[in-house]
């Protein structure tokens, strides 16, 4: 009975069925009741040939009855209780049913220990814990599964070291730790599971020490992530020994030297990302030799030559921010000085020297922006500035870079907010009063970051809207780290950007635990909000601005979730787009799923580009699916697939979340709650009908923005419209 839409109370009595072998009702949205809450457990446990168990994806709430220890303990090789609500202990039982080959209990909120008792599972082959709430110490038990294929252990709490007897289990594939609290080094004995051939995930943990030599053992080793530890010393040269790998991930440690020349035998490497480390020397030429996708080495120490071939030919496949030595050379859009035998060799400047120097020039600069943009506001205005401007000339005057530095804590990665492509948002307390702001920082070296930085100074200068992030002040080029930056300082929102709240994943659960389901009426003012940015944009302001790139992150949440548009890096004023002499806006995309499918045709961007955008953003929050989900392959995507489901089946496509929301009608006054579920229905439709008639493939169908605005504040007046209220008069309902 999988993958239904079965909803309610699951109280099936199994006792009389002694010959039921499988029990599949997974993908459903069942839940566990009241009171007797999974007692169909119990009832499980008459039921002697239960090979199979699978209660995945419902919405069962409450803990796991130690019943479950009934089941079939010669029989029951499958058991599945995933994506629920369950929580508490898991109960230590389970280690009786000795015939399980496959204990499946991730995205539940399991606390305490993982129990002893799962070593004795001598058959198990896959044990899946991802994603809950356990604490404690891993096990040395489970080095007693000798069968075991796969054991995911991360986004937990666990803490300790990781027990030396893991590297018993000769058979696993795939060990997944990372998102935990373990501390310790990395015992070698893992590095002996010459099988683990899928992935090795340690990172984001308080790992030390080195990476032991024999990790040459791993030769089938298709991914190796430590990211986020402590780990230190030289990256070992038997790296070069694991000739399957194709993903390398060892940023955020403290490993220092050089890159050793021994991974030049990596052949089928695609990622290497080694920044935020004390890496130097000069960057190897053999890196341009392999077929990497992506190699990231900012934020070290490297110097001399850029390579300019392979993965170096293309300046949105590397990322070399944040070295303090003089990088020289590669090609044009990373806009590095010419390599002279001067600069080629190690700087002899001191670092305090350029602090200072870089400090100096940094204020300089801004006090002679300051003054321009004073003398500006006067002669604009015609009169002395007001207080709010001069409060904005008093802000400018004051932030330099020292400032900006003290601000974010050194541009400490703990107060970093978000990662764009021309550079990094920290998040700041600027003044004594506590003045919270967020601060991009972009890097001159990326292609096209200069012009990003232009183009979203332009038009924040232009616009003045509720909906659009404010500005605070921007600064002239800041050297950090050696490296050429500006920077743009802006109102911080503290609720984050939408896509986290679409899409949370366990990290976003982490630093903001406030985030939760957004409502309907949440999600529709959200809607009125982009959308009544975007019409101002195009139609309100003094110079029409295309956004060109409006998509969740993009979109920002206030206190109060009020959104605001931010991200201007990709804006376009309409006149230019319009006039030839102007620069060609062809080659603009945006991002990949929300960018209009003409621009992939090298159409000028144009007022149906963005609207286009919108539309797959409201499609987005309706259907919590992301354009690019693995689903939407061949010929159909989001917006096929919410089309096709007009308007008899959009309440099988839109977020459960939405349909299991509970409002405070009584359970027992049906007329209220049928009322209730037929607005909400009729809304929805409206909505996907909106993102539907927004994302159409020819630009001339789609919908105006300004039209978008007044049909959703229509369809809020509908979900807001009085309900009806029902009272007895003289024995009659009125």
């Amino acid at each position: 009975m999988q993958a239904n839409e079965f909803s309610g109370k699951f109280s099936v009595d199994f006792g009389q069925m002694q010959n039921l072998e499988l029990l599949f009702v997974g993908f459903n949205n069942l839940a566990s009741g009241e009171g007797d809450q999974m007692s169909f457990i119990d009832s499980l446990a008459n039921c002697s040939n239960l090979r199979s168990l699978d209660i995945s994806q419902n919405q069962f709430r409450g803990t796991l009855p130690h019943s479950i220890a009934n089941l079939s303990s010669t029989k029951l090789q499958l058991l599945f209780v995933g994506g629920n609500n369950l929580y508490g202990t898991i109960p230590s039982g389970i280690g009786d049913l000795l015939n399980l080959a496959w204990l499946s209990m991730p995205f539940n909120k399991f606390s305490g220990t993982i129990p002893e008792e799962l070593g004795k599972l001598q058959n198990l082959k896959y044990l899946d814990l991802l994603i809950n709430k356990l604490s404690g110490e891993i096990p040395s038990s489970l080095g007693n599964l000798s069968e075991i294929n796969g054991l995911w252990l991360s986004y937990n709490k666990l803490s300790g070291v990781i027990p030396s007897s893991l590297g018993n289990l000769k058979q696993l594939k795939i060990l997944l730790l990372s998102r935990n609290d373990l501390s310790g080094t990395i015992p070698k004995q893992v590095f002996e599971i010459t099988y683990l051939s899928i992935s090795l995930d340690l990172s984001q943990n308080k790992l030390i020490g080195h990476i032991p030599p024999n990790i040459g053992n791993l030769k089938l080793l298709s991914s190796f992530d430590v990211s986020d530890n402590n780990l230190l010393g030289k990256i070992p040269s038997q790296l070069s020994l694991c000739s399957s790998l194709e993903s390398l991930l060892m940023d955020g440690n403290a490993f220092q030297g050089f890159i050793p020349t021994s991974l030049s035998s990596l052949r089928g490497i695609r990622i290497i990302d080694l920044s935020r480390n004390n890496l130097s020397g000069q960057i190897p030429k053999f890196l341009e030799t392999l077929t990497l996708e992506n190699l990231n080495l900012s934020f070290n120490n490297f110097e001399g030559e850029v390579p300019s071939k392979g993965v170096f030919a293309n300046a949105s496949a590397i990322s070399l921010v944040g070295n303090s030595g003089r990088l020289c050379g590669g090609i044009a859009e990373l806009h590095l000085l010419k390599c002279t035998s001067k600069n080629a060799k190690k700087e002899r400047i001191s670092p305090r020297t350029k602090i200072l120097i870089s400090i100096a020039s940094v204020l300089s600069g801004l006090t002679m922006m300051s003054l321009f943009i004073f003398c500006w506001l006067r002669q604009r205005r015609g009169k002395q500035p007001s207080d709010s401007g001069s409060r904005l000339i008093k802000a400018l005057l004051n932030v330099s870079y020292d400032r900006l530095l003290k601000a974010t804590d050194g541009f400490s990665s703990t107060n970093l907010i978000g990662v764009g492509s021309f550079g990094s948002v920290f998040k700041g307390i600027l003044d004594e009063g506590g003045t919270i702001v967020a601060i991009k920082v972009l890097n001159l070296q990326r292609r096209g970051a200069s012009k990003s930085f232009m183009a979203e100074c332009r038009a924040l200068r232009n616009i003045r809207h509720r909906n659009l992030v404010k500005v605070i002040t921007s600064c002239s080029s800041i050297d950090f780290q050696g490296n050429d930056f500006k920077a743009i300082v802006y109102e911080y929102m503290p609720n984050g950007s939408l896509d986290k709240w679409l899409h949370p994943g366990p990290e976003t659960e982490e630093e903001q635990p406030e985030i939760q389901n957004l409502t309907l009426l949440q999600r529709i003012n959200i809607a009125i909000d982009v959308a009544s940015a975007i019409d101002y944009l195009h139609y309100r302001c003094h110079e029409p601005i295309l956004h060109c790139d409006l998509k969740p992150s993009n979109v920002l949440l206030d206190d109060d979730m009020t959104a605001h548009v931010g991200d201007f890096g990709l804006a376009k004023f309409l006149p230019e787009v319009s006039n030839p002499n102007q620069s060609s806006s062809v080659g603009v995309r945006g991002t990949i799923g929300y960018a209009a499918p003409e621009y992939g045709l090298g159409s000028e961007v144009s007022t149906d580009g963005d609207v286009y955008s919108y539309g797959i953003l409201l499609l987005e929050m309706v259907t919590r699916k992301r354009p690019t989900d693995l689903m939407f392959e061949g010929g159909l995507n989001l917006h096929n697939f919410a089309k096709m489901a007009l308007p008899d089946w959009v309440m099988d496509i839109v977020d459960p979340v939405l349909l299991n929301e509970v409002e405070e009608v009584a359970a027992t006054n049906r007329i209220l709650v049928q009322e209730r579920n037929i607005k909400r229905k009729e809304c929805l439709i409206s909505m996907v009908r909106v993102g539907v008639a927004c994302s159409m493939e020819i630009p001339q169908g789609r919908m105006n923005i300004t039209n978008v605005v007044h049909e959703l504040q229509e369809v809020k007046n509908i979900l807001l419209r009085p309900r009806t209220v029902l009272i007895r008069q003289g024995g009659q309902s009125v």
